[in-house]
């Protein structure tokens, strides 16, 4: 998939195109289904398919002080975009200036003359241009007039199937109003913890990525050396406490045995040593020899196992510590094995 930031990159030769536009924050199983069937229609017609995006959120621009945590960095929202089999993306930075183009300057710059677009796919909900002025209608009529046509994708709600859940699955997912794929159900899913419903709606288990940095060395003590995450790291924190993952080292070659790691994943501000900021860290089960400090890596949340609480004594955390461990190999052993 070929990625690009400017309209400057696009080669001069490219197109004609099948184009979508959307912030695609997780690249939940919404999106998935909306992207690789438009993938196969502009196959068959012998155009290139694209997706146009920005960075950051067009809400953290506008609203600041409200924008919603963002699922997925752009690192991993380009991966995960490039799964579905796009032929590219025009990540754009968007800004005060970028909004203050109007509806038509957005669409003869970008979709006609920057990637000739043949068709453009958009939600009956679209918005775009200055004050968001252009709708459904605009993108009609501009498409009339610049030679596209547009094709209008509905929401996409969980098939039955999906609702019921798996075999001995509680079929949490059911929804009376067959509640389409979307963040804001993913947000919802981890502020309450829930992350293995998260990743039902995702299609995968939610993940984080950040630089590993040092801590307070107090894991280390304790016989559970954990990797500690930047602050900054990209990808939305669930809910505080202790949770079954994998820690994922993609800087190592594919296939190399310490690239996907078992771990327990401790999310919160640590009570019994009277914490202040909130945390998360990874502890790779029977790992005392690794050192992850300034790499990068990645966390995938499968199933939370308890809340952050509050031990009367070191001993006492410790002998939790080996439960959750416990727990961690009883929940990961049918994915590992």
């Amino acid at each position: 998939m070929q990625r690009w930031t400017d309209l400057a990159q696009v080669p001069a030769d490219f197109g004609p195109s099948v184009v979508t536009i959307g912030n695609f924050d997780g690249v939940h199983r919404g999106h998935v289904g909306v992207l690789t069937r438009m993938v196969a229609d502009a196959r068959a017609a012998g155009a290139r398919s694209v997706a146009v995006t920005f960075t950051p959120h067009p809400q953290q621009v506008h609203r600041p002080e409200s924008a919603p945590p963002l699922l997925t960095g752009d690192a991993d929202r380009l991966e995960l975009l490039a799964q579905t089999g796009l032929d590219a993306v025009l990540l754009l930075p968007y800004s005060l200036d970028f909004a203050r183009q109007t509806a038509e300057e957005f669409v003869r710059r970008y979709l006609v003359d920057g990637l000739r677009a043949r068709t453009v796919v958009v939600g009956r909900d679209v918005r775009f241009g200055r004050d968001n002025a252009g709708d459904l209608a605009t993108m009609v009529e501009l498409g009339e007039r610049f030679g596209f046509g547009v094709e209008v994708i509905e929401d996409v709600a969980p098939e039955p199937a999906d609702e019921a859940g798996g075999p001995g699955e509680d079929g949490a997912l059911a929804d009376p109003l067959r509640r389409r794929w979307s963040s804001t159900w993913v947000r919802e899913l981890l502020v309450a913890g829930d992350v293995r419903q998260a990743a039902r709606v995702l299609g995968r288990p939610h993940r984080m990525r950040g630089t590993v940095v040092h801590g307070d060395k107090r894991g280390r003590d304790l016989g559970f050396p954990t990797a500690n995450l930047a602050p900054e790291s990209a990808g939305m924190v669930p809910a505080d406490g202790v949770y079954a993952g994998w820690l994922r080292r993609p800087g190592l070659p594919p296939g190399s045995p310490d690239a996907v790691l078992p771990a327990a994943v401790s999310v919160g501000t640590n009570p019994t040593f009277d914490g202040l900021q909130r945390r998360v860290e990874a502890y790779v089960l029977d790992r005392t020899d690794l050192d992850l400090y300034g790499e990068e890596v990645v966390l995938e949340f499968v199933e939370r196992l308890r809340p952050t609480l509050r031990f009367d004594g070191v001993d006492a955390l410790v002998a939790q510590m080996h439960q959750d461990v416990d727990g961690v190999r009883e929940v990961l052993r049918p994915v590992a094995g």
